[in-house]
């Protein structure tokens, strides 16, 4: 079993009422201040990364999109074809 090496820090100040917030948070999940913060600082923080890959399309956008890969006259143009190659280089 690997161990994670925990020697990097965030450190930020805050009101009193936060952090009494924060206290009650972690206590009523059973956890320290510090785990409850680390978990809820990553769980958002991979959301926003997810949030800011996925785009989301209309009803409309998605029917046009779909058509257009269902379409077999369609050829890929240089720049799709590039991005193809670079993910068979990248994914093995």
């Amino acid at each position: 079993m690997s161990t994670v090496k925990n020697d990097a820090r965030l450190n930020f100040r805050l009101s009193e009422e936060l952090k009494v917030t924060i206290e009650k948070a972690a206590a009523q999940l059973g956890q320290s201040v510090s785990d409850f913060a680390v978990s809820t600082l990553v769980r958002e923080a991979r959301e926003v990364i997810l949030e800011h890959h996925v785009t989301e399309l209309s009803e409309r956008d998605r029917d046009i999109f779909v058509s257009i890969l269902d379409d077999a006259d369609t050829a890929p143009n240089e720049a799709l074809s590039a991005a193809v190659e670079r993910y068979k280089k990248e994914t093995g």
